[in-house]
């Protein structure tokens, strides 16, 4: 399993000069490649590094570093026509996919590139890198994580880095294949019902409101507002400073809750079952009001999070169709759309129970869950003889 470790780099001013400039080099590369590609009709790598390889050297760019670049813009390319294919960008015709066909594909001066072993060395007992820069090779430059991290890094690193830059400040995102634990036989499933006013309700009685973090994305929306609005020096700073701190906040909620039901789930050797819900946001026709609600909602990070910390801890995990779980009662079966009474009732109009609408969506996940686990496992039956 692939995860990703985040280090902060503590260059010192000199250190911090060159790999500023080395980053915003390659992008500035990496746009003139990606105007290349345009031009020829986005050709495919070999062909692409004949037009582009020799003026990369030339700009100072080590030969690994020439590649990583045309490599990265043709992995853009390739990410470009699975969004147009899947429809991401509009359909055919539209504002936005006309604009997202008739230009290159452009790369921010501080964003993320990809570095390997052969330019990038870590020393993990001493907190260091050594990387490669326009330079020349910087060594000792010191990098600062937790110590989860560390040991995650000098166990599991493997693969490329990537470099980025964020407010200024220089991070290296390393990848790491850590291995899977191996998986159990549940002995039952926990239905996860995702949601807005209750972020995740289980049906085994676990429930994170959302009421609380509605309010701080409130908040945070006022503030900024009153900022902007006062457009001094001081408000930028300020601005500046909180940038992308709901953002954390949310990440940081989002990893509570899915350690939670994690650990739930293997405490009780149960397993996990989850709402596929891709392209909710395509589906849902909701008023303007509630748009900004749904879609700031960090619903897919939760579930990105619930999946591979099951995956760390051999948690068995299904994802089932969500279709009529909040409208079907989970004691007699009956789906009605009236037996959503409101947000938080449910009543059934066939036995006439009353429950909790996301607990009852809850245990309806769990019991779809189950029967998609039992369908896909191996038969147990002995084999005629």
């Amino acid at each position: 399993m692939k995860i990703v470790v985040q280090v902060k780099l503590v260059p010192d001013a000199a250190q911090a000069s060159a790999v500023g400039a080395t980053l915003h080099t390659v992008n500035d590369r990496a746009n003139w490649v990606s105007g290349v590609a345009f031009a020829r009709g986005v050709p495919r790598e070999y062909e692409l590094r004949k037009h582009t390889y020799a003026e990369l050297k030339a700009a100072g760019l080590g030969a690994q570093a020439a590649q990583h670049t045309i490599r990265k813009v043709v992995d853009a390319y390739t990410t470009l026509r699975a969004n147009l294919r899947a429809g991401n960008l509009g359909k055919p015709g539209s504002k936005r996919r006309k604009k997202a066909e008739s230009k290159p594909v452009a790369f921010r001066p501080e964003a993320a590139h990809p570095f390997d072993d052969r330019c990038l060395s870590w020393q993990y007992d001493a907190r260091t890198v050594s990387i490669w820069t326009t330079a020349g090779r910087l060594k000792n430059v010191r990098f600062a994580c937790s110590p989860n991290a560390l040991k995650t890094l000098r166990e599991y690193r493997k693969g490329e880095s990537d470099l980025i830059e964020r407010d200024g400040v220089f991070y290296l995102i390393a990848t790491c294949e850590v291995p899977e634990a191996e998986t159990y036989e549940p002995g039952q499933f926990i239905g996860v019902d995702l949601g807005i006013a209750n972020i995740a309700t289980t049906s085994t009685g676990y429930q994170a409101a959302g009421r609380g973090l509605g309010r701080y994305r409130k908040r945070q929306l006022a503030l900024r507002a009153k900022l902007q609005k006062k457009r001094t020096q001081s408000a930028k700073r300020r601005l500046k400073e909180r940038s992308r701190r709901e953002q954390r906040h949310v990440k940081n909620t989002n990893h509570i809750i899915a350690k939670t039901i994690v650990t739930e789930a293997e405490r009780t050797s149960a397993g996990i079952s989850l709402e596929e819900l891709k392209g909710i946001r395509q589906r849902v026709r909701l008023r303007k009001p509630q748009r900004v609600a749904l879609h700031s909602w960090a619903f897919a990070q939760l579930a990105d999070f619930i999946v591979y910390k099951a995956k760390r801890a051999g948690v068995p995990l299904v994802f089932v169709d969500p279709a009529y779980t909040s409208q079907t009662c989970a004691e007699c079966g009956h789906i009605d759309k009236r037996n959503r009474v409101d947000q938080g009732l449910f009543i059934c109009r066939g036995c006439g129970v009353v429950a909790h609408a996301d607990r009852n969506a809850s245990h309806n996940i769990a019991a779809r869950g189950e029967a998609v686990w039992i369908a896909g496992r191996k038969s147990r039956v002995p084999a005629p003889f």
